[in-house]
């Protein structure tokens, strides 16, 4: 049964996890306003191709704005009453933010304060807005539970999403504004970013170009495939956190709080080592990498692994899908996609 008439809105449309959300939304019968301002962090003709799917829905509406410009995302909230919205713009990327520090303050800092100023002001009824992995840093305790201390940062992409969540606490905390984080895992997938490692490795085997495997390949991620990523933010869009009456900040877990205030981990809970990632890749390809063995670069993190068991307990999902299968279905699109 449908929880709301009115669109729902989804920034960062252009971008994968975005497509995907405002393409799930679209065909559960659902109106959707997708926001992007269509930036060349990678290349702008895939995020138009996502684009020109989108647009084929009649319930789609599309606004290429900048998030950081406060008065006009207000107007767009107010042209639109929307009731939810799904923040999923941001400047991604760990690497990235070690040479561009300022675009990270620009969409992931002020832009999110354009969302929370919209949301206040429109009584909007759930915000959810996408966190990272990344905020957990230093932690060295797997799997990472949303209980677990994020206090220590290894980039300025990891601090900026840290800075979201504590953000998105204040306003539940001081205007009573619902709101959910979300911890993503090395989403990945058919449509996906051409700077994440399924992608650059796919297109360097295809070239017979090397590779470069950090950490001398003693990596291991939680690979969460697209469409189980999908699956947790279509179920927690209607599950508004209500303020837990009962907390002391003593005892309590720091997941949950007084105020309307969430954060959970999606992702596989079934880390993969790196090498075993290339050696399904280069299956499926039928050729074998060549591989330059490298040094752990700055603020990456050796091993990831999501503890899910909040996301079971309050919506009754988990992600499932195997990395075989998910390899398999990123391969097939790149290969027609590019035609190659």
């Amino acid at each position: 049964m449908s929880y709301t008439d009115r669109p729902i809105l989804v920034t960062g449309a252009a971008g994968f996890i975005g497509f995907h959300v405002s393409k799930r939304l679209l065909d559960e019968g659902y109106k959707v306003v997708g926001l992007d301002i269509i930036n060349d962090y990678y290349d702008i003709n895939l995020k138009k191709n996502r684009l020109d799917i989108l647009k084929g829905y009649d319930d789609f509406i599309f606004e290429q704005k900048d998030l950081k410009e406060k008065e006009v995302i207000l107007s767009v909230f107010e042209e639109y009453q929307f009731e939810y919205v799904v923040n999923l713009a941001a400047q991604a990327g760990v690497r990235h933010s070690l040479t561009h520090p300022e675009t990270y303050v620009d969409s992931n800092l002020m832009g999110f304060v354009s969302v929370l100023e919209g949301c206040k002001k429109f009584n909007i009824k759930h915000l959810v807005y996408a966190s990272s992995s990344s905020v957990y840093g230093a932690n060295t305790s797997l799997p990472f539970s949303e209980n677990d201390t994020i206090d220590h940062p290894l980039s300025l992409y990891a601090a900026t999403k840290k800075c979201n969540e504590l953000m998105a606490h204040a306003y539940a905390a001081s205007f009573d504004l619902p709101s959910t984080g979300l911890r993503f895992f090395t989403a990945y997938g058919p449509w996906g970013r051409p700077d994440m490692a399924l992608f650059i490795f796919t297109k360097s085997i295809l070239e017979d170009k090397p590779i470069n495997v950090y950490n001398n390949g003693h990596m291991s991620r939680d690979f969460t495939y697209i469409d189980d990523v999908v699956e947790g933010i279509f179920r927690l869009i209607p599950t508004v956190p209500i303020g837990d009456e009962n907390w002391d900040y003593k005892t309590s877990v720091p997941s949950q709080s007084f105020a309307p205030f969430r954060v959970y981990n999606i992702g596989n809970n079934n880390p993969v080592d790196l090498l075993k990632y290339i050696e399904e890749i280069e299956k499926n390809l039928g050729k074998s990498a060549e591989k330059n063995m490298l040094p752990l670069q700055v603020g990456d993190v050796p091993k990831a692994h999501a503890d899910v068991s909040s996301l079971m307990d309050s919506v009754g999902y988990k992600p499932e899908t195997t990395v075989q299968v998910g390899i398999n279905n990123f391969i097939n699109w790149y290969r027609d996609y590019y035609k190659v």
